[in-house]
Parts: structure tokens; C-alpha cells; sequence
């Protein structure tokens, strides 16, 4: 699997060590719990991540062979650890960074970013992470969060917890059963990260372009989810191909987002006794107003976009799934061509027209 000289470049100027180590002593605190809670959390998530894969494999009819794979429970340390590691595949980092101030600067900032994202995410099935030598992604769940976001929520531990696992496992159906996913994520991130060999005149003057039309408020700015912050910042200093696959990843993540939640929604009320008041407890708590730093911070990490993701991406599965069926949308596993064009996600039958 290739990542592209650029992503390459990027990921041999990382301590990915240093950044690991960074993050872990950044990561903030969990809540105490003791030994029996937090020995029940492990080994019911554990067998949620079993007893999630069947529905969702009958709901999306995506094959995969073999046994269904063990989930890895982990700390907010250990996730840190993992994602620096999938970080370093995904780039194809060294071992050893080229230069070792470069290589601390850069892997402190990283560890920086991932002690934060740490605290808040639930779970994710990482396809650079390898569980064995044989090879494959993993699926991750962080039992501290779990536990810290179900009290928060006041809902049952039991449910919440197959409801969280039953989206994080339709992520390991995608990627088991559409191998090529992963590698299309890689390349494209290769293509988005590479250098572009233009000087620097050209770079600065498509970001002198992009400050001028938001000071000017030029149409269409605040509208286009694509070309707002710091998504219109990136769009600003890159090449048309950088552009492009941008605009793949983003519709990538979308799709992905959003096919996941259809399918918690289409599974849960069979598996999930009190799922509805999960989803609407859930969903208030993501839309919460944060205290200003903290908006700050998810504007630059890009996660107010991902939970934009999860509507457009669900609304285009429902959509799609409501007037031909999951065995056609199923199409849009096929290959890259077949995926969603940036202007089709909010506009279904668009996809429809082009590909059935």
C-alpha cells in the first residue's frame, strides 16, 4: 500500500515516538472508577464488538469472510499510542525521523493534537492498525469515555455500549468487506500532502486570493461547508490536485459517517432496547454549545465538520437506500468511480442518475 512521496515526506519528519510519548503524559485524566466497573466495561465491550457484527452485516449485506475479529478495549493512553502508530503507517514514517529537532517539534505538536482529540473519542476502526502480524485494521473502543459519556448521558451501560459498537463495527464491515478502501485512503492522502513544486510567490497569492474574498465576503463562503475556516484556509494554499483530494477524503469520510449511522438506526430498535433515548440524548449532547477555547479548538481539528458529516452523509444514505434499496446503494462499494462526487452528497439522485 502506498501513501505517496508526499505523505512519505511528512511522516519521516515525525518522532512518532516522541509524539506517542508527548500525548500520553498531555492526556487528561479520566473520571475514577473502580476496578469492578471498569473490569465489567472491558469485557461487555468486548462481546458487544462480537454481537454487533451479525446485524450489521445482515443490514448492509456487505461479505466478509472468517471469524469476526476481537476489538482492541484501550485507555485514552493507548489510543494515543495506536494512533501515532497508524499515523506513521499511513505516512510512511521511519522509525527514526531525518532531522531530530524537526522531528521533536513536529511529533510534540502531534502528541499535542492527539491528547486532546483522546478525551473525546468513543471508539474508531483503524485500517493501518494491525491486532497481529497477519496483517488487517482493528477496531478500537476507548472504555474510559465509554463510561465517562454513558454517565453523563444517564442511560443504560449495557445498551449504550452495543449502540456505540454497533457504529464503530459497520466502520470494520466497510473496510473488511471493500478492501480497497483502505489503500484509496492512503494514496489519496499521498496526493493531498504531497509537494507541489510551485514556489512560493504562486502559494502566497492563493492565500492573499482566499483572505481577500472573506474579507470581502465574497458569495457562497459562509454557505459551502467545503470552503468555511479552516477547510478554506487548506482549499487556499493548495494545488488544484491537493484540491481535489481534499474533496475526495472529505466525501470519503462523509459517506462513510453517514452509512454508519443509518445503520445503528436500522439496527438498534432490534438489538438496542432503549436506543431511542439514546440517539436523542446522544445528539444533544453533540450539538451542546462549548465554551470558547474549546470551539476553537474543534474548528481547527476539524470536528464540527465531522459532525456535519454524520447528517449529510446519513441523508444521502437514506435517501439512496429509501428508493432503490441497499443492494443497489451497495454499488457505491464498487471502486473509487463509484463513490460519491463532492456535488452528489447533498444531492442523491444526482449519484442515482450517474451510476445506476
Amino acid at each position: 500500500m502506498s501513501s505517496g512521496t508526499g505523505a512519505a515526506a511528512i511522516g519521516q519528519a515525525v518522532d512518532w515516538e516522541f509524539a506517542a510519548t508527548v500525548g500520553a503524559k498531555l492526556a487528561r485524566a479520566t473520571p475514577p472508577v473502580t476496578e469492578y466497573t471498569r473490569s465489567q466495561a472491558i469485557a461487555e465491550l468486548a462481546e458487544s464488538s462480537r454481537a454487533a457484527e451479525p446485524p450489521v452485516r445482515d443490514v448492509t449485506r456487505l461479505t466478509t469472510s472468517g471469524p469476526v475479529p476481537d476489538a482492541r478495549i484501550v485507555d485514552r493512553r493507548e489510543w494515543i499510542r495506536a494512533a501515532t502508530e497508524s499515523m506513521r503507517v499511513m505516512t510512511g514514517g521511519a522509525a527514526t525521523p531525518k532531522g531530530f529537532l524537526t522531528g521533536r517539534v513536529t511529533g510534540a505538536q502531534t502528541g499535542a493534537v492527539l491528547a486532546f482529540v483522546s478525551s473525546g473519542i468513543l471508539g474508531q476502526y483503524d485500517p493501518f492498525v494491525s491486532p497481529t502480524d497477519a496483517g488487517g485494521g482493528c477496531l478500537l473502543l476507548v472504555y474510559p469515555n465509554i463510561i465517562t459519556v454513558e454517565r453523563q448521558l444517564r442511560v443504560s451501560p449495557k445498551d449504550f455500549r452495543l449502540w456505540v459498537c454497533l457504529h464503530e463495527v459497520t466502520h470494520r464491515v466497510q473496510f473488511t468487506a471493500n478492501p480497497w478502501l483502505a489503500g484509496y485512503m492512503s494514496s489519496t492522502l499521498g496526493v493531498l500532502t504531497q509537494d507541489a513544486g510551485e514556489d512560493m510567490a504562486a502559494m502566497v497569492g492563493r492565500l492573499a486570493e482566499f483572505v481577500k474574498q472573506r474579507r470581502d465576503g465574497a458569495t457562497g463562503q459562509a454557505d459551502d461547508p467545503n470552503n468555511a475556516g479552516v477547510l478554506g484556509f487548506m482549499r487556499a494554499v493548495q494545488s488544484e490536485p491537493q484540491r481535489e483530494a481534499l474533496d475526495r477524503l472529505l466525501v470519503l469520510g462523509t459517506l462513510l459517517e453517514g452509512h454508519a449511522d443509518h445503520v445503528m438506526d436500522a439496527v438498534g430498535p432490534a438489538v438496542v432496547p432503549s436506543v431511542a433515548s439514546i440517539r436523542h440524548r446522544f445528539e444533544q449532547r453533540r450539538t451542546r454549545k462549548q465554551p470558547p477555547l474549546q470551539r476553537i479548538l474543534r474548528a481547527l481539528l476539524g470536528v464540527d465538520a465531522k459532525l456535519a458529516q454524520y447528517t449529510r452523509g446519513k441523508a444521502f444514505v437514506d435517501d439512496v437506500v429509501g428508493r432503490v434499496g441497499m443492494d443497489r446503494f451497495n454499488t457505491v462499494w464498487t471502486s473509487a468511480e463509484t463513490l460519491p462526487l463532492p456535488d452528489e452528497i447533498d444531492h442523491p439522485e444526482k449519484w442515482i442518475n450517474r451510476v445506476l
